[in-house]
Formats: C-alpha cells, sequence, structure tokens
C-alpha cells in the first residue's frame, strides 16, 4: 500500500531513516512557516507555490533534492554536480551528520522557496543530437554478469542508456564508481530508468 502522507512514509522506513527524514522535515518547516506537505510518485515533497524540495528513503541510505537546483547559488558547494541524480542533491544520507549545517541548508531551501515566489522556471534542455557514448569496462563487465540487467539496458532508448552512462562516468573515485554500477545493476534488474524517481 502505497504511503498517503509524510507520517506513513517515515513510518514504514528504516530506523536509521526515520531520524534523517525527520531532522530534514523539522528543517524544512523551519525555513518557511507556510511549506506544504504533499506525496508525489510515492515519496515526500514539500511545496509553496511549486515544488520545493523532496525527500527519499532507500534501503542503506536516504536522499534530498531541491526541484529548481540547477538555479541555486550553491556558495558553499553542497549541491551534487551532476544534477537530478539517484543520491539526491546532498548525495548519499545515511546519518543525520551526512547533512549540511542546518542555517546553510535553511539558506538554501529559502532560495528554493524564492525562485517559486517569482515564478522562475528551469530552463529547458535544449535539444541536442543524441551521442553514443562508449559504455565504461567497468558497467560492460557488470551487464555481462547480470543477462537481465543487459537486457533491459540494451532495449532501452539511447537518451536513457546515456543516463546511466554518464552517472557512472562521472564518478571521480573508485568506491563511488563501483557503488554506482551496483545500484545501475539492481534498477535495471528492476526495468528502471536511471531517473526513475522523478518520473
Amino acid at each position: 500500500m502505497k504511503p498517503k502522507t509524510h507520517d506513513d512514509y517515515i513510518a514504514n522506513s528504516a530506523e536509521f531513516a526515520q531520524l534523517i527524514l525527520t531532522h530534514l522535515r523539522k528543517i524544512v518547516h523551519e525555513a518557511h512557516p507556510e511549506i506544504e506537505e504533499t506525496m508525489k510518485w510515492s515519496f515526500p515533497h514539500f511545496e509553496y507555490k511549486g515544488i520545493v524540495c523532496s525527500m527519499a528513503a532507500f534501503k542503506q541510505h536516504c536522499s534530498f533534492g531541491f526541484a529548481k537546483a540547477s538555479l541555486i547559488k550553491d556558495s558553499h558547494k553542497l549541491l551534487n554536480a551532476v544534477g537530478k541524480t539517484a543520491m539526491g542533491h546532498l548525495g548519499r544520507i545515511t546519518s543525520v551528520n551526512d547533512l549540511p549545517d542546518k542555517k546553510i541548508l535553511i539558506s538554501y531551501i529559502q532560495q528554493a522557496i524564492e525562485l517559486n515566489e517569482k515564478g522562475t522556471k528551469t530552463p529547458k534542455a535544449s535539444l541536442k543530437k543524441v551521442v553514443v557514448l562508449e559504455i565504461p569496462k567497468e558497467l560492460k563487465d557488470a551487464l555481462s554478469k547480470h543477462p537481465k540487467a543487459k537486457a533491459v539496458f540494451e532495449k532501452f532508448s539511447p537518451s536513457h542508456r546515456k543516463e546511466y552512462i554518464e552517472w557512472i562516468a562521472e564518478a571521480k573515485r573508485p568506491e563511488t564508481r563501483e557503488k554506482r554500477i551496483a545500484t545501475t545493476i539492481e534498477w535495471l534488474t528492476e526495468g528502471k530508468s536511471r531517473n526513475w524517481k522523478y518520473q
């Protein structure tokens, strides 16, 4: 049964995630007293004149993201440069300690609210010719060991394949790349595109 409220979602999350989500929820409400809680795509969102941000819990981590992250002035270099990543804009959150300082996070949330108040739209991506990217060797090796994931990957449109390839290629550390490949295989096996949470 899909959770209907933030309370339901948090209650159904793992214990470690409950602490993180409850903390994030409190911070968002501190940022603006009129922020509203909504459930979209089965996970918690916060709205004020449009979507401001969202949070989600997974088996071993949580994520937090902004609807208009590309327009937020990232003066503290907090936001994940990849953009709409599976880990959200604050990266992989496994405990409250992984979160930035409360005042800083509130300032980012308030920026996002201000963008909505001004009616600022996220610029639409220009239509570019899809370039076929070379599949990283590590991903090729992983796909060869997981036929189901490989079949899904090969059936995907070039743009969907590109999302996974770029995500893995942009990982700077070997351990980050390994985690992303493992997540890629898991999601492909389930038939999911990389940005399935946003669709």
